[in-house]
């Protein structure tokens, strides 16, 4: 018997075959087009093809271990990918000596079309090293929702990890970065940024946040750096916490061009030739439980251009263990890196400034002092002993000079 067919049902089957005729065969979730693909990159002859293999849906790629030696960028150009890899057994090494990175994640179209962009790429287990002529170690543009996680980047002639225009909610965890040239994260006009559990060492910064906001670096290990630790630029609304900031030969964090509602907070800042955090242009921000240990030029100076800040519960010293003993009792040593030595609070014509509830112990210089044209300034509540050692005796150890509507009070061992 032959099956008979109702006319409902062959204008359903019509439709159908009129969707398929537009937009092309579905999967079983109803996408469109050739659904996302696991991809064996050793199964095909180059890294880059393995890439190319993604379809627009995304997928995974898994890159087994081995050395792959890249002459120009590794281009990821689909959106919902995932690149894998075996561990540091991946190895990815820059060969480029023209200054191109060894990845380059970023919408095929962007250069004719300004507002093109990549959603939800993943890169995960793998290392990436380069020359002292190549480029940065990933430069992703136009990615949003980035996330780079458990990434050995290394030696790069740029910057370790560099985004720009990542805006929306990009994630560096768990990574680490050292000896790039540059920054081991350079970040550019993105938001909602978390950067978290990363190390960092002997980058010439560790991270550089400009134009952005909404910065949350927490628990990161930064160490040994050629110039700076954290340098954020136009930035509002963004926490700097939790994380210790150790041996630059400039300075810990510094603050610059409009940055506002910025709070650093519980971390430790030891041993730096430059200082511990520069406010240069900063405004209503909170500097709060900072250890200042071993800061050459100062524990934290606040520039013309920044006023309406509070530093409160933050401890500057020297190498005191107690007793009277310190850790490090060499004065003179040609590393300067030998010598116990303290920094407190370097006012330079700044305004509305809340100083309380602070310790300053074993400084070279005094605890706190203002230049010419500051004002509004109240220092209370805080703690001094030992300080101002290599300043003519006699001097003050509060001096706000000729700081106008200032208050300094109830301070315990001022002098």
């Amino acid at each position: 018997m032959q099956p008979r067919f109702r006319t409902s049902d062959i204008r359903i089957a019509r439709l159908i075959l009129l969707a398929f005729s537009i937009f092309g065969p579905t999967n079983a979730f109803g996408q469109t087009g050739e659904p996302a693909r696991a991809i064996d990159a050793s199964k095909f002859p180059s890294l880059q093809a393995a890439f190319d293999a993604v379809p627009a849906s995304g997928g995974v790629v898994r890159i087994p271990p081995g050395i792959f030696e890249l002459a120009e960028p590794l281009v990821v150009k689909t959106g919902d990918t995932r690149i894998e890899g075996s561990g540091t057994a991946t190895h990815l090494v820059n060969k480029n000596v023209t200054g191109q990175p060894a990845v380059l994640i970023a919408p095929a179209n962007l250069a004719s079309d300004a507002k093109a962009e990549l959603w939800r790429v993943q890169i995960t287990d793998l290392r990436i090293s380069g020359n002292p002529k190549s480029g940065d170690g990933i430069l992703a543009r136009k990615v949003q929702e980035i996330l780079i996680q458990a990434v050995s980047i290394d030696h790069n002639g740029g910057n370790g990890i560099h985004l720009e225009n990542c805006f929306e909610d990009p994630r560096i965890n768990d990574n680490i970065l050292t000896y790039n040239a540059k920054a081991g994260l350079q970040i550019t006009v993105s938001h909602d940024i978390v950067v978290s559990g990363n190390q960092f060492e002997e980058n010439q910064d560790a991270i550089r946040c400009i134009d952005s906001f909404n910065l949350c670096a927490t628990g990161n290990a930064i160490d040994d750096h050629l110039r700076h630790g954290i340098v954020i630029e136009d930035t509002y609304g963004s926490v700097v916490s939790g994380n210790m900031i150790e041996e630059c030969n400039g300075t810990a964090i510094i603050l610059d061009r409009d940055c506002y509602g910025i709070t650093l907070s519980s971390n430790v800042i030891a041993h730096h030739l430059g200082g511990g955090i520069d406010l240069k242009d900063a405004n209503g921000c909170s500097v709060s439980a900072n250890s200042f240990v071993l800061c050459h030029g100062f524990g934290v100076r606040m520039g013309p251009e920044s006023g309406r800040n509070a530093l409160s519960g933050n401890a500057f010293a020297n190498t005191s263990i107690g007793s009277g003993k310190l850790k490090r009792p060499i004065r003179e040593h040609k590393n300067p890196l030998q010598i116990d030595t303290g920094a407190g609070i370097v006012l330079e014509s700044a305004s509305d400034v809340a100083i309380s509830g602070n310790t300053f112990t074993g400084l070279d210089t005094q605890a706190v002092k203002a230049t010419s044209g500051s004002r509004k300034i109240l220092v209370t509540d805080n703690i001094l002993t030992d300080c101002a050692r290599r300043v003519p005796p006699g001097t003050s150890w509060i001096d706000l000079g000729d700081a106008s509507e200032s208050i300094v009070k109830d301070n315990l061992g001022s002098k």
